[in-house]
């Protein structure tokens, strides 16, 4: 393929976009941890925000179809080290999902992601009829679910199901047929009380703290209680930053990695919650608007992957905060405190950033 023809070809919309959201998140990063041990969060953020930048630029300077023409490679490369993060890991709070690189701790699990979207975009671009048969079915859930399953043995159930929801919106975008689809729901349901006794009992307490928080409100249902306080002492404009007591008092655990939105409903109001969602909305569009302009169909799957994904995100771990999702440790894209995450997902922009570039070559 040719080269994009200017720079001026990238979407600056989705970077502009990206870029006031991750401000947004240093900015309640610094309130939440001014005067703890994380006191140094804050620009270590900002430095991350800067090194992503350069990994989606990265990114989008490939050729998608070069790195499609990849994936067999990327795929056993990722299988290979999530099988090392789960044999010999850095273990944090009784997960191993951390390796060791230069000194910084990576989460294989989030940039496995990338590998995902691109195995999935280029399985279904390759079908050669209009809809996924059940073999196709068959054969791409294993794909799929070999890494979901490892990265559920580390255990980061939250992560693997991120891989379901990248591979559902995927076959269902294919064409699916209704039978199938009742099949894969009758299934899923069944699964569900097999799967009950194969779970953490961290695991267990969660989902029974999404029934009742209250049953244990000092211990699995302590984090749910302070988030929804939290949320409910914001009000219309919230404390202010630096002001809020949920999250200065630190009765809110975490306010800085995976409740940080309760930390910023708390200290910004409703009025701050409508603005961050609001630019989550022009963010996720915006990808799909290049869904809808795409060259060819691997592209198309691309960007709705990462939609998907954005989006999967956003409901699960703002769910989570209010009380209407289980907990599950998925952190809020672009705005909670991670190298790893963060890294994942501008190089994921950075391939939709590709994908559009490519409409331009002639």
């Amino acid at each position: 393929m040719p080269r994009y023809r200017s720079f001026r070809d990238i979407d600056w919309s989705l970077l502009i976009v990206t870029l006031l959201i991750c401000g947004l998140g240093v900015i309640q990063i610094f309130s939440a941890t001014h005067d703890t041990k994380f006191h140094d969060a804050w620009w270590k953020q900002m430095v991350w925000i800067g090194l992503g930048v350069g990994l989606m630029w990265l990114v989008a300077s490939i050729d998608y179809h070069t790195l499609l023409g990849q994936v067999p490679l990327f795929y056993g490369i990722t299988v290979a080290a999530l099988l090392f993060t789960v044999a010999i890991g850095t273990k944090v709070f009784g997960s191993k999902r951390w390796i060791t690189i230069a000194g910084m701790n990576l989460q294989i699990s989030e940039f496995a992601k990338l590998v995902i979207i691109l195995m999935v975009a280029r399985y279904l671009s390759e079908l050669k009829r209009d809809d996924v048969g059940i073999g196709d079915l068959l054969k791409i859930g294993v794909l799929v679910g070999i890494p979901t399953l490892l990265v559920m043995r580390q255990p980061d159930l939250g992560t693997s199901l991120t891989y379901v929801a990248i591979l559902g919106a995927g076959i269902l975008l294919a064409g699916l047929r209704w039978h199938h689809l009742a099949a894969i729901a009758l299934v899923a349901g069944l699964s569900l009380p097999v799967a009950w006794p194969f779970l953490n009992d961290y695991q267990k307490a969660r989902l029974e703290t999404f029934v009742n928080p209250y049953a244990d409100p000092r211990g699995a249902g302590y984090q749910v209680i302070q988030s929804r306080i939290a949320v409910g002492h914001g009000g219309m404009w919230g404390t202010g930053a630096t002001r809020g007591t949920q999250t200065q008092l630190r009765f809110l655990p975490v306010a800085h990695t995976d409740f940080i939105f309760s930390a910023f409903a708390e200290e910004h109001g409703f009025v701050g919650v409508v603005v961050v969602l609001g630019l989550y909305f022009l963010l996720i569009m915006q990808i799909v608007q290049n869904a809808q302009a795409a060259p060819d169909r691997s592209g198309m799957y691309i960007c709705m992957g990462v939609a998907t994904l954005l989006l999967f995100h956003l409901l699960v771990n703002v769910g989570m905060v209010v009380g209407s999702m289980p907990v599950t440790g998925i952190p809020l894209p672009l705005m909670s405190s991670g190298g790893s995450n963060l890294f994942s997902v501008f190089m994921m922009l950075g391939l939709v950033n590709n994908v559009r570039l490519r409409r331009f070559a002639s």
